[in-house]
């Protein structure tokens, strides 16, 4: 018989989005406990008996993060009427471009990067599971006969490629013109590969 996983209670829930909040402000990486309490209205003590540990808190708020990005998965996923790769890295980017989304991604990037230099623990699959949510949202915006081939999946890659490097360099510069031009360049090369996918 397996057991259910408990029912997070109210506060700890009202304190994750808070810790949520104040970690896409202030990051993940030097997060101590004594200020995030502070401003969330909390105890570091409180903290440790919700999450059990600091490790715990953290894969929480890597668990939130990556929640809000799975809805962002979700909202541009058509499995049933496929878009085509281009119409998507379209929608897609103009997602990623918006700058209400910066304090999001800024936390998604840095829990990538720790996830490839610390790849046990806390930040453990982070990356992997990104890349591959990420290959399914383009999968399923491809249509059948593009999608299964060989050549689908090299086309989604680049074009994952192409965004993630993208916003990477949004992110460190700011450059938002300069770098959708970029991604409109690739895209016309990927339009002009299939006749329009």
């Amino acid at each position: 018989m397996s057991q259910e996983a408990p029912t997070p209670s109210a506060r700890r829930t009202e304190l994750l989005e808070a810790a949520y909040r104040y970690a896409l402000t202030h990051g993940l990486s030097d997060l101590s406990l004594r200020p995030l309490a502070e401003a969330i209205g909390s105890s570091p003590r409180v903290l440790l008996f919700l999450f059990g540990s600091k490790d715990g808190l953290l894969r929480a708020l890597l668990a939130r993060a990556r929640a809000e990005e799975v809805a962002l998965v979700d909202r541009a996923r058509r499995p049933g009427r496929p878009a085509g790769l281009v119409p998507a890295v379209e929608e897609v980017w103009a997602w990623l471009a918006a700058k209400e989304h910066r304090p999001l991604l800024r936390l998604w990037a840095e829990a990538y990067a720790r996830s490839l230099v610390q790849p046990e623990g806390t930040w453990a699959g982070f990356a992997r599971a990104t890349v591959e949510d990420w290959l399914g949202v383009l999968a399923d915006c491809q249509p059948p006969a593009e999608r299964d081939g060989e050549d689908g999946a090299a086309r989604r890659t680049l074009a994952l490629a192409v965004l993630r490097g993208a916003l990477l360099d949004l992110l460190a510069t700011d450059d938002e013109k300069r770098v959708t031009a970029a991604v409109e360049r690739q895209l016309a090369l990927l339009r002009a590969g299939t006749g329009g996918g």
